[in-house]
């Protein structure tokens, strides 16, 4: 056994005396076991004393156990469950108050068996999670607890976890749950399940915390083609901001107007969004899951595309005439949207024919009154009396239909007049025979001359 005493009479607070124990390397279960006294005569604590258990050479960390004050010797246990290949080393340490007095440590031995007043923790095993889950360590041990024992989750350079849940299943088992909530990449790190009893303290071995963040692609995808009712794109994530590996893809995309949107999973590089609109802008990012709960990342950048437009669902219906005058025709249709037009972009057109001297004449002009709750248009400039056949043309960038066929004759106007050169005259006794030819443009039915 070892032995330490410490005077700390004339020393001022804060100064540090250690004591080292060789390297031990644990293949089974067994107990440090020491005596410790700390004493003044003022009453007042000379000093603190911690032990720390080293691992590998490793930081310090935090003390496992302290005391400042017991007026006796006392004796503690110190239930070490680091396992093989793995070693360790506990540091003993008075740190001085300013106060006079004593700290001793001695009968310092290593057990071939478990504390009897401490429980011994088996193996904790690393615990990997996304960032943003919880991180749940289970601390399993032989022995007894109940509830003046303390029980923590120490970390070494990272925040110590409290106590989230205790199972006793018998007087020589437990198992201690706790929880790093809201797991970031600050708390990835090494733990170790603690616990202290009135007898003395319990270590396991430092288990790591492995948080990953879920995985995002740096570039948004690409567009390969392009139609009226679908996107063929390229997922393009093969690089990534997060952590791989990636076990499932999907495509969400939205409209850029309007709070429609869809996910679709996708199990090859590309693929064809359908059952899209026709001319409408939409945003398209790629979501990437890698494993366990939380796993998958934000959407990466969007790629902005417009659908191309759709032939036009059908022409104008319900043609009809509003008014018939001699030389005009005004004409009306059913309202139309962008449910028949499949396009932002159109435009109608009035097409007419009609016989004018001798010829077949074919006029089209452009119906600028499309938005309008009742639609019409006027056309102008026409002869009168004359039979005039009309249709509408509904055409977008993709294609175009026409309305059904509407044949109007237009009113009657007055005729020209009689051509002068053709007035002839035959004169006898008693009476003058005239005869002339038509007017040029009789405008209807002729039903009286007049000399």
């Amino acid at each position: 056994g070892s032995f330490m005493l410490v005077n700390t009479s004339g020393r001022f607070a804060g100064q540090k005396a250690h004591l080292l124990m060789p390297h031990l390397k644990e293949n089974d279960t067994h107990c440090i076991d020491f005596h410790y006294y700390v004493s003044s005569k003022s009453g007042s604590s000379p000093g603190t004393l911690n032990i720390y258990v080293k691992v590998n050479d490793g930081p310090l960390g935090n003390p496992v156990w302290n005391t400042s004050i017991t007026g006796a010797w006392n004796r503690t246990e110190l239930a070490i469950s680091t396992f093989w290949p793995n070693f360790y080393q506990v540091v003993f340490e008075v740190v001085t108050s300013g106060h006079p007095g004593y700290v001793a440590i001695d009968e310092v031995k290593v057990l071939g068996h478990p504390c009897t007043k401490t429980p011994h923790f088996l193996r904790l095993q690393s615990v990997e999670v996304n960032a943003g889950q919880f991180a749940t360590f289970q601390c399993t041990a032989n022995g007894g607890t109940d509830s003046s024992d303390r029980l923590w989750l120490q970390g070494i350079y990272v925040r110590d976890a409290p106590l989230k849940d205790i199972k006793v299943f018998n007087a020589r088992r437990f198992v201690a749950l706790f929880s790093v909530v809201n797991a970031t990449k600050r708390d990835a790190g090494n733990y170790r399940c603690m616990i202290r009893t009135e007898g003395g303290v319990g270590v396991s071995n430092y288990a790591e915390l492995i948080v990953k963040e879920p995985p995002v692609p740096i570039a948004p995808p690409q567009l390969s083609s392009v139609g009226a009712t679908y996107l063929w794109i390229q997922l393009n994530a093969n690089s990534i901001n997060g952590d791989g590996p990636i076990i499932q893809r999907e495509v969400e995309y939205r409209t850029s107007s309007g709070s429609w949107y869809d996910i679709q999973p996708v199990d090859s590089t590309s693929y064809k969004i359908g059952h899209l609109d026709p001319d409408t802008e939409y945003e398209i990012s790629v979501l990437l899951t890698r494993p366990g709960e939380g796993g998958t990342g934000s959407p990466g950048p969007a790629l902005k595309t417009r659908t191309k437009c759709a032939d036009p669902m059908r022409g104008p219906r319900k043609l009809e005439v509003v008014e018939i005058k001699s030389r005009q025709i005004t004409i009306c249709w059913e309202p139309f949207g962008y449910n028949v037009t499949r396009c932002h972009r159109y435009n109608l057109t009035v097409h007419y024919r009609y016989q004018a001297g001798g010829q077949e004449q074919v006029r089209e002009e452009v119906s600028w009154d499309t938005e309008s709750s009742h639609p019409q248009h006027t056309i102008t400039n026409l002869s009168p009396y004359t039979n005039v056949s009309i249709k509408l043309v509904l055409m977008n960038p993709e294609g175009r239909k026409e309305s059904q066929e509407l044949v109007v004759q237009t009113d009657e106007d007055v005729p020209s007049a009689v051509p002068l050169e053709s007035i002839q005259g035959s004169t006898f006794e008693e009476k003058i025979f005239l005869q002339w030819r038509e007017p040029v443009q009789t405008y209807g039915v002729i039903t009286l001359y007049e000399v």
